[in-house]
């Protein structure tokens, strides 16, 4: 079960990277967890589908290639942040080729508020809706504040967060399945 995620942030000490980072070790048996660099990306625009640039068609390969996707995104001025927008822009162009359609897609999203990102979270599930994922409802993953669920390194230290994420592994496993 080959699964790809990617990260809104492309801040070197970001806690949703981090929280990716985390995800191989709480994953059900099966599972393969790849995380997209998305910092490449050139800005879209539409007329550059003609000659589709590399780093887009990689993204856009690596998606129709998993199983299923996770995103796990911050949450900028209450919505997702521009670079996730890019990215989600690209990978579903041009027009009829969006390698999004029909994937499952699992969204969580940690911040140091103690809202988590679920303003980001609502306005994410409107795109992927709108492009046709099959979006996993339940179980929703609004953490924080990041700063009691990592330690300094990075590293992922809360249990009772680890255990939501296995738990959410597993019914994103369940879905691909």
């Amino acid at each position: 079960m080959n699964i790809i995620a990617i990260s809104g942030s492309l801040r070197k000490d970001s806690f949703n990277t981090a929280l990716l980072r985390a995800l191989p070790a709480l994953a059900p048996e099966g599972m393969t967890i790849t995380i997209a660099d998305i910092s490449a990306l050139p800005l879209f625009n539409q007329e550059s589908e003609a000659a589709f640039p590399a780093t887009a068609q990689a993204l856009k390969d690596a998606i129709e290639a998993a199983d299923g996707v996770i995103i796990a995104t911050p949450e900028y001025n209450r919505s997702i942040p521009g670079v996730l927008k890019n990215a989600i822009d690209w990978a579903s162009r041009p027009w009829g080729q969006n390698s999004f359609a029909g994937k499952p897609v699992l969204l969580m999203g940690v911040s140091v508020g103690k809202l988590g990102t679920a303003v980001a979270q609502s306005h994410l599930r409107q795109i992927l809706n709108y492009l046709d994922t099959q979006l996993v409802g339940q179980p929703e993953l609004y953490l924080g504040p990041a700063q009691e669920l990592f330690d300094g390194a990075g590293s992922l230290t809360d249990e009772a967060t680890k255990a939501s994420l296995a738990k959410a592994l597993e019914v994103l496993a369940a879905r691909v399945a």
